[in-house]
Formats: structure tokens, sequence, C-alpha cells
């Protein structure tokens, strides 16, 4: 498996959760290792929901400025350890069988993927409240910092590092 994992047993039925979560380097990880992942966790035959959301690079920002490109950078032993934490946390919920939530960093262009989160479960009824969950704290926890180059309205190219909090 591709990422930071671990696996706990509980006394419950012996019910063995597990979570993936890291910063990778652009081109290191993809949908399919997440997809991958998800397949070969040890719990993934009680799974019956698999719901997932990957970050891409919008085209436009907020303020209607064209967005060139993105930079990611990340403080990365501190966010693979919040990544982690938010990870095994959600993981615990009733129903969850596997969490998972990659960043990927470097330079980016206006379509590229960003970030990847995958949560599988019991029901549909499980997965989703969990997967919006994961990714609003990935934005607001994960300590991922992001440069923008744009073309503003009036034509001119800037560049500027945008906090996650206010993207």
């Amino acid at each position: 498996m591709i990422g930071l994992q671990e696996t706990h047993h509980f006394e419950e039925g012996m019910i063995r959760l597990s979570y993936q979560a890291s910063v990778h380097k652009k081109g290191e990880f993809s949908v399919i290792d997440l997809i991958k992942n998800t397949i070969e966790s040890d719990n993934y035959s009680k799974a019956g929901a698999i719901a997932q959301f990957i970050g891409v690079v919008r085209g436009e920002t907020v303020n209607g400025e064209k967005v060139q490109k993105l930079k990611l950078e990340a403080y990365e032993e501190k966010a693979n350890e919040v990544l982690i934490s938010i990870c095994k946390e959600l993981s615990s919920r009733k129903g969850i069988v596997n969490v998972q939530i990659h960043h990927l960093l470097g330079e980016f262009q206006v379509g590229d993927d960003l970030v990847y989160v995958s949560v599988a479960g019991s029901h549909r009824t499980d997965v989703f409240p969990v997967l919006y969950e994961a990714v609003e704290r990935y934005k607001s926890e994960v300590p991922v910092f992001k440069k923008e180059l744009i073309t503003n309205l009036d034509g001119i190219q800037k560049e500027y590092w945008v906090s996650e909090k206010k993207a």
C-alpha cells in the first residue's frame, strides 16, 4: 500500500480498521493508487460503499481572475501527522472500513489533481458524512500552503500565497 498506514484491532469481533494518509510529490501517487489501497485494505470485504473526493485546480479564482498555475508546499512531517490523526479518528466511526487522505505537492496546472480522499464503509449512509468531514478537516487543519499564479481582470500577472482556510 502506498501512504502511511496503521491497522488497529478492537475487541468487539476483532474488527480491523485501517487508514492511510500522506503528502506526496506530484506524480508519486494517483487515483489508481487510492483505489488499489482501498481494495487491498484489511476489511474491504465489509465495505458496501466507497465515496471518493478528488480536488482539482480551478481555472478561476473566486474573484474571476484566471489561474495560470498553483504551487503547493507543506510542512510535511506535521502534515502527515495531522492527516493520520484525521483518518484515525474518522476510521473509528461506526460502519467505516477505510479512510484515506493523500495530498499532492509541487507545481500544478489547471485541471490537475491536488488531493484524494476516500472513505469505505458498510453502507452509503455511513460514508458520505465522513467523506464531507474529512474534506473539511484537511482543508482547515493540515499545514499545506498554496501559491497562485494568476492573471487579474486587468490582464496583469500576479503571484501570491493563499491561506487554505480562505480558499
